[in-house]
């Protein structure tokens, strides 16, 4: 019995052993996932605002002019109409050539890829080549954050704050990410602090981000400033603001300039409103309304347009419209010389 009891003794206390192992690997196992990356900080919304970064200072100084040019082609053919009318051999060729172009390390093809693995790619069954692979996308993320680059930062906070791809949900580090992203220059990590900021009473700041994501040419904060200066009464700076958003490729702004320019003022607008609108020039106007509107179609096709020569067509009040042949008028052309970020 004295033996058995021994026995018993030692089973017992290696269980507990186990048991306790078993548990710390657990709880460093958790500190792991949970803690602040090296580098990164833990948001604080009461603190001062972050530098105002760019993140074309992140990218490389070089792009592979071949490379780009497949990966080019292949987004502009994706955005050439809408998804679901794209054929079977326009997405399998779109998704061939992206993944070529990430292959051989160009960032932007990369970023793409990324999101076709989130989102997929030919949402129809007669045009499908690749389901939503949430771990792929973020895999990809996780290589761009490694190399520095602002978006994949910015990717791994929204695949944390929803928990996907086997990112776990952990606001301290969604922030953290986001704070990080910001610093380097995302501006819609840079638009998610001023969300933050604003949340907070800190209108001052949440307007210093805004214009830092504006600055480099990012139509959200476009469209976004424009609505603040609205809801001021700031109508010279909401008109001015919406068509910059208009020239970054902004679909909201040019629908607020085609609603504006309907009726002559927005909303239920009061009489002394409609009075200073009317003293910029802006009245109902059915010409400047449809060019709004075909730029918005356009847009809701293909985002990425740039419209740099929005002013020299279509001008705000009180200059007049010159003739147009549509859209195409107003596009940036292609710049000249070997291609970069």
């Amino acid at each position: 019995m004295g033996k058995l009891k021994r026995w018993l003794v030692f089973g017992g206390l290696a269980t507990i052993a186990l048991v306790a192992s078993y548990s710390l690997f657990r709880y460093l196992e958790h500190q792991a996932m949970h803690s602040i990356p090296a580098g990164f900080s833990r948001f604080d919304v009461s603190a001062p605002i972050p530098r105002c970064g760019r993140w074309k200072d992140h990218m490389p100084s070089t792009r592979d002019a071949v490379v780009y040019e497949r990966y080019i082609a292949a987004r502009k053919l994706w955005r050439s109409k809408i998804e679901w009318q794209l054929t079977l051999q326009e997405t399998q060729s779109i998704f061939a050539d992206v993944s070529f172009a990430a292959g051989r390390g160009d960032w932007g093809a990369k970023a793409l890829l990324a999101y076709f693995y989130l989102n997929g790619l030919g949402p129809m069954p007669s045009n499908h080549v690749v389901g939503q692979e949430a771990s792929k996308a973020v895999a990809i993320a996780q290589q761009a954050a490694a190399a520095g680059q602002p978006w994949g930062i910015y990717d791994l906070g929204v695949a944390h704050q929803h928990g996907y791809g086997g990112a776990h949900y952990d606001l301290d580090l969604v922030w953290a990410y986001y704070l990080k992203a910001a610093q380097m220059g995302s501006p819609e990590a840079q638009m998610a602090l001023a969300e933050a900021y604003g949340g907070a009473g800190r209108l001052d700041d949440e307007e210093a981000m805004l214009l830092c994501a504006f600055g480099q040419e990012h139509g959200a904060a476009a469209y976004q400033l424009g609505l603040q200066a609205r809801i001021m009464r700031q109508y010279p700076k909401a008109l001015a603001t919406y068509q910059a958003g208009v020239k970054f490729g902004c679909k909201d702004c040019a629908d607020a300039l085609y609603l504006l320019f309907t009726e002559g003022y927005w909303g239920t607008a009061k009489p002394a409103e409609i009075q200073v609108l009317s003293a910029l020039g802006v009245v109902a106007d059915p010409e400047r309304s449809a060019r709004y509107e075909a730029i918005s179609n356009a847009l809701q096709i293909n985002p990425d347009l740039k419209l740099g020569r929005l002013d020299e067509f279509l001008p705000l009040p009180p200059a007049k419209l010159p003739e147009w042949r549509g859209v195409s008028d107003v596009i940036t052309p292609e710049p000249d010389g070997p291609p970069t970020y």
